[in-house]
């Protein structure tokens, strides 16, 4: 059969296009921001009918838009999807019942996490809202209202296995990566703040803020950031949200590998994680004033500055 010879410049230019596209096809894609069409309502798979539609009441009151969400169950095999890959142990057969409502906000809105009543109790007795709301952020949540509830005291997992649940259904999953070094966060977090709780000088919410707080400096400091700077930046934000003395070096440590995790999952690929995490910490301290404004004064401002300050010329150096 009669083949064509090809000229030498259309073979270049075929050899440049085949170049330019296996380089594209190698070239990582930034990680994306997940989203929501809708908003969606995640039911614990052993609430009674009763509590269904106590949940529903509950959750939903607060929605944007009340009338227009879709509604998916957790069950104990959502668990084991998304939780056991991190450690958890949960089987096929675990029972659900905290649950939780998520919508989508506008750009630049942030994650918001309130945990609701249910007839007049708060029935999460492990996850704290802002353990909900660092979770969200490193498991790739963007922009997102969450609302958490139970029927019966329950530690809250559900709930935040039904919010990954949710983002799944709606054709725009989380990363697996991701979510695990988000749970590792999580009871992480949980285990410190139980270990510390009812200390002088201490709260959750330093606690979440220093991590929030490290996790920006992270995203500024690059996807490559090394071990030494997180310890670093660990360090700093200690002692910016004032807990370097109630913080062991165990606990200082659990942090540092936690940040480790969330930074080899991939998380600091999105160009969004840097905002988010600013906004995440702003909320914080925003829903804690009585707390931060006890430390925040102009001589611990001038003594915060002076070690960012450092903190700030240690990554100059290095990066020239």
């Amino acid at each position: 059969m009669f083949k064509k010879k090809l000229s030498k410049p259309l073979k270049y230019g075929l050899a440049l296009l085949a170049a330019l596209g296996i380089g594209l096809w190698l070239t990582p894609k930034p990680a994306q921001a997940a989203a929501l069409d809708q908003p969606v309502v995640t039911l614990g798979t052993t609430l009674t009918q009763d509590q269904q539609q106590g949940t529903i009441s509950t959750l939903t009151k607060n929605l944007n838009d009340t009338s227009n969400y879709k509604t998916i169950t957790v069950t104990g095999a959502t668990l084991v999807k998304y939780l056991n890959p991190s450690g958890s142990s949960f089987s096929n057969g675990s029972s659900v019942w905290s649950s939780a409502a998520v919508e989508k906000t506008s750009s630049g809105s942030g994650i918001n996490v309130t945990i609701l009543n249910y007839n007049g109790k708060n029935n999460i007795t492990t996850i704290t809202a802002d353990q909900y709301k660092n979770a969200a952020l490193t498991a790739g949540v963007s922009d997102a209202n969450i609302y958490v509830t139970s029927a019966v005291p329950i530690d809250g997992s559900g709930a935040l296995a039904g919010v990954y649940a949710a983002f799944d259904q709606s054709g725009n999953g989380l990363n697996q990566q991701q979510i695990n070094a988000a749970q590792d966060e999580l009871g992480t977090l949980s285990d410190i703040n139980q270990a510390n709780k009812g200390k002088d000088g201490y709260s959750d919410a330093q606690l979440n803020n220093a991590v929030t707080g490290a996790k920006s400096d992270m995203a500024k400091a690059g996807t490559n950031v090394s071990v030494g700077q997180i310890t670093t930046i660990v360090n700093n934000q200690l002692t910016k949200n004032n807990i370097q003395n109630v913080i062991n070096n165990n606990q200082k440590q659990q942090i540092i590998n936690l940040l480790v995790k969330v930074r080899d999952s991939g998380a600091l690929n999105s160009s969004n994680f840097k905002a988010q995490a600013q906004k995440l910490s702003d909320s914080i301290v925003a829903d804690a004033k009585n707390i931060f404004n006890k430390f925040n004064t102009q001589e611990n401002r001038n003594f915060f500055q002076k070690i960012w300050d450092n903190v700030v010329n240690f990554f100059h150096s290095i990066f020239g």
